[in-house]
């Protein structure tokens, strides 16, 4: 699992960029959200790295 955070702003952004963050579920700056490191995750991250940070997330099971 990867948690993902958004530390640049959308402003002045290429339409793609938003859209793209916008469907990893991050909606403005500040925000993280928790996926799963797969294929078509890491596409999307290799998209937008420029404005977010992604590190390693602790998986809860039980």
């Amino acid at each position: 699992m990867l948690r993902i955070k958004v530390v640049k702003s959308f402003i002045g952004q290429k339409p793609t960029n938003k859209i793209t963050l916008n469907s990893m579920g991050l909606k403005r700056l500040g925000d993280s959200v928790v996926l799963p490191d797969n294929a078509s995750t890491r596409g999307m991250i290799h998209k937008v790295k420029h404005m977010i940070t992604v590190e390693e997330a602790q998986e809860n099971t039980k």
